[in-house]
């Protein structure tokens, strides 16, 4: 697959392709909310918070740059592709750039989280050293996570449980339990991303031998499982509030339930190409839940120190 002089980007589109900014809140979000929940519990710290975003966001891309180099050697980007350029295969990047700036952006990565490092101590640099681990496993080495099948449970680990943990430890130094079940709403959300994408991908990838969960559970049932991982994330706020004691204004997430709803019907009336537009729903609609889920977490300290 390659791209003709005449439609060739600019560099800066190029590398726009390559960060694909669509799958960026996937990275974000759950920083946001762990940042949430840290200013609701009164531990919040601007400069953690602001240093982790920074993190997350720079794995977040180097992952997608790694995915570029390690599918384009095995195969799975070629011409029959539905979803968007990919830079290196097309040969817009060459393999060996990308490899140098993977390489460099991860190197910076762990730098500034050394920062983090200072604060949390080893549990934070376990976490920083698995999930750059994780950002070249996922499509290189000799077991790629991502053909085996399990890259959704990796993804809901690590944008989920390990990025939202990971904040609020840094601010708060302590991981209580209600942290790890509201990350269960944007580690959900980031599955979905990916199980829209794979679904989208399921013919191309089964004849590079790249064994996603939807190429082997095939495309029905995946498509049940991102409503029940939309279930999944709806359902959090509810047990927050009921269980774990937060404001009710944590509910304010459900005013995005609309769009969900509307992204699961698009999600089963979508083939092929058509399902880049719910990818790219998909990733709104993580935005949206998390931008309201996290207002409602500090609503209430909020509200507080407005009023008299």
């Amino acid at each position: 697959m390659s791209v003709s002089t005449a439609s060739r980007p600019s560099a800066l589109q190029a590398w726009m392709l390559a960060i694909r900014p669509k799958t960026l809140p996937a990275g974000a979000m759950p920083v946001v909310i762990g940042s949430a929940l840290a200013a609701a519990d009164g531990v919040f710290r601007p400069l953690p918070a602001l240093v982790a975003l920074i993190c997350a966001l720079g794995i977040q891309i180097a992952t997608n740059f790694i995915n570029e180099i390690y599918d384009f050697r095995k195969g799975a980007d070629t011409a029959e592709r539905l979803g968007p350029t990919r830079t290196v295969a097309a040969g817009i990047i060459s393999e060996r750039t990308m490899t140098r700036v993977s390489i460099t952006l991860g190197v910076s990565v762990f730098v500034l989280g050394l920062y983090l490092v200072a604060i949390g101590g080893w549990p934070i640099l376990l976490i920083g050293v698995l999930s750059l681990l994780f950002a070249w496993a996922y499509t290189g080495g000799p077991f790629p996570i991502a053909y085996s099948g399990l890259g959704d449970v990796f993804v809901f680990i690590f944008f989920g449980l390990v990025a939202v943990g990971g904040t609020y430890y840094v601010q708060a130094l302590s991981l209580p339990m209600p942290v790890l079940v509201a990350a269960a709403a944007p580690g959900a959300f980031s599955v979905c991303i990916l199980l829209v994408n794979n679904i989208r991908d399921i013919a191309t990838d089964r004849k590079v031998g790249k064994m996603t969960l939807p190429a082997r559970i095939g495309a029905p049932a995946a498509r049940a499982l991102y409503v029940a991982l939309t279930v999944l994330a709806y359902a959090v706020p509810f047990w927050l509030v009921v269980r774990a004691g937060y404001s009710p204004w944590s509910l304010l997430s459900l005013v995005s339930l609309p769009l969900a709803v509307g992204m699961v019907r698009t999600l089963y009336a979508s083939e092929g190409r058509a399902l880049n537009a719910v990818l790219a729903g998909t990733g709104k609609v993580l935005t949206v839940h998390g931008v309201l889920f996290s207002l409602g977490l500090v609503i209430a300290n909020i509200i507080s120190i407005v009023r008299p």
